[in-house]
């Protein structure tokens, strides 16, 4: 399978998993050696987010206090952040995804972000997704996820509750699990 860096991956419909079902997740690694990626469409909860500022330092709690939403990225170190950002705030810090992604997990670039709000175009995650070798590949070849070209509008401007939902149905399919194909007999 080739790379899906800058790609999306969409749950199937069928996909009954708290975290995973209906999730819309963009992929930042994938090599032979696994995967790696960010659920863009599942936010933190308030109280959630209150209970994880309540225990952070002051700094992290700062961050996450400069932006309107917190993304839950994964399952996997929820307590660090990592920025998807447009190449507008990119810095020397910066994780080069494509031309139009970066992604960071620097502190001064979170704390930067978090006083000067340079780009809307920004995302903060807690967490990522992640796959072992051959992992990804295998949940795909399943059918559990759909994978497709993304973009910079998608990623951003996108209503959250609207990214499951319009991604699904770009193939074709019904949000609530049936194809919207028909025929005759």
């Amino acid at each position: 399978m080739n790379s899906i860096i800058n790609h999306i991956l969409i749950s199937m419909p069928h996909m009954n998993d708290d975290l995973f079902g209906n999730s819309v997740i963009f992929m930042c690694e994938h090599d032979k050696k696994g995967a790696m990626g960010l659920i863009i469409n599942k936010c933190f909860h308030k109280n959630d987010l209150k209970e994880l500022k309540d225990n952070m330092n002051k700094e992290s709690s700062e961050i996450l206090n400069s932006v309107s939403d917190v993304y839950l990225g994964g399952p996997v170190l929820v307590d660090r952040g990592i920025l998807l950002h447009s190449e507008k705030i990119y810095s020397e810090k910066s994780i080069k995804i494509s031309d139009d992604f970066f992604i960071s997990s620097d502190k001064e670039i979170l704390l930067d972000m978090a006083k000067n709000k340079k780009s809307k175009k920004s995302r903060l995650f807690l967490g990522h997704s992640g796959w072992s070798s051959g992992q990804l590949e295998s949940e795909i070849q399943n059918g559990d996820w759909l994978v497709q070209e993304t973009s910079p509008d998608f990623i951003f401007n996108i209503p959250v509750k609207q990214m499951w939902g319009l991604s699904i149905q770009s193939f074709g399919l019904d949000p609530l699990g049936a194809t919207s194909f028909s025929g005759q007999a």
